[in-house]
């Protein structure tokens, strides 16, 4: 019968309990990032095929979020699932190929089935498992040990420390080759076109800034009148001053206007260079949009401009241009 008189108190520290398990077996994981780690990047990273994650059950799952996980990150792979490989899927491997199989026994009978075509083949193989001195570990090129000193389930049965300490152990390997490989944000976007993650990763201030006419500028000897007008005109809350070559001299925003305000200033016969920001917050097209909304968000500004390398003015946008792009 299920018990009925637990408390709040009592789930929690039921809880607590699971996560103190779990993170004691991960902690072990530290000793075991050793040699054996290193030749298994070192087999992925010179993989000139496909790396293909296979494992039954429990096992097979964190296998397909591990093949996930190193497919979006620049090392090529997929999850075949070891039963069906045993009844066709296997021609889905080549000898170009790296195996990655995960077993907490070490003695699943569908992933030993197979061992005798991937050694016909050739294929490296790299295990994860539970105990170093079972069939599997031991037929492989390279055994990364994750086994637990118990599970979090009180009787032992579930998976919960083992495919916990695995799926740890795949990322380790994923990140460590993404490293290797010099993989940046740029490359990462290209495998997430969709949603907010692709359009963040990118979409570029070149990409949704304001252009030619539709930059708001003014000289430097316009009134701080015809620098508003300007403003209203284009509509970005602010305005660039330049020389007579677009060379950046300042900004002039709203704020700067309720601050000319304040101090009584005749904006219809001051000059805007008297008033205006100097040395302001720039980017450049070619920038992360993601980056300029962080540069917006560092310095309290709703707005920045756009120059090139010769600090001449080529661009502008504003808080809701990122809005629009879906950066924000």
């Amino acid at each position: 019968m299920p018990t009925t008189d637990l408390e709040n108190a009592d789930f929690k520290k039921l809880g607590l309990a699971v996560i103190d398990t779990e993170l004691t077996a991960v902690e072990a994981l530290r000793s075991r990032i050793n040699d054996d780690f290193s030749t298994a990047c070192k087999l992925m990273l010179a993989c000139e095929g496909r790396i293909v994650v296979t494992g039954m059950g429990k096992s097979g799952h964190i296998g397909g979020k591990i093949a996930a996980t190193l497919a979006s990150t620049g090392s090529p792979a997929f999850f075949v699932h070891p039963g069906e490989a045993s009844h066709g899927d296997l021609g889905m491997i080549t000898p170009k190929d790296v195996v990655i199989a995960l077993s907490n026994s070490g003695n699943t009978l569908e992933l030993l089935t197979i061992i005798p075509i991937l050694k016909r083949f050739g294929v490296p193989l790299i295990t994860l498992t539970g105990n170093p001195r079972s069939t599997l570990a031991t037929e492989a090129d390279v055994n990364l040990d994750v086994s637990v000193a118990q599970e979090a389930c009180p009787h032992g049965l579930a998976p919960t420390s083992s495919t916990t300490v695995s799926l740890v152990m795949g990322d380790a390997l994923a990140i460590a080759l993404l490293q290797a490989r010099g993989f940046t944000p740029e490359d990462f976007a290209l495998s997430h076109p969709g949603g907010t993650l692709g359009r963040r990763l990118l979409c570029h201030v070149g990409d949704i800034m304001h252009k030619a006419e539709k930059i708001p500028k003014v000289g430097k000897q316009a009134t701080i009148s015809a620098a508003l007008m300007e403003m209203t005109r284009k509509g970005l809350g602010m305005t660039a001053v330049v020389d007579d070559h677009d060379q950046l001299l300042g900004i002039y925003t709203d704020g700067d206007l309720r601050r000319s305000l304040d101090q009584g200033i005749d904006i219809h016969t001051a000059a805007i260079e008297a008033v205006m920001t100097k040395n302001c917050k720039t980017t450049n097209e070619h920038e992360l949009a993601v980056k300029a909304l962080k540069l917006m968000d560092d310095f309290n500004i709703n707005g920045v401009l756009v120059t090139n390398d010769s600090n001449k003015l080529i661009g502008a946008l504003n808080m809701h241009d990122l809005l629009r792009a879906g950066v924000v």
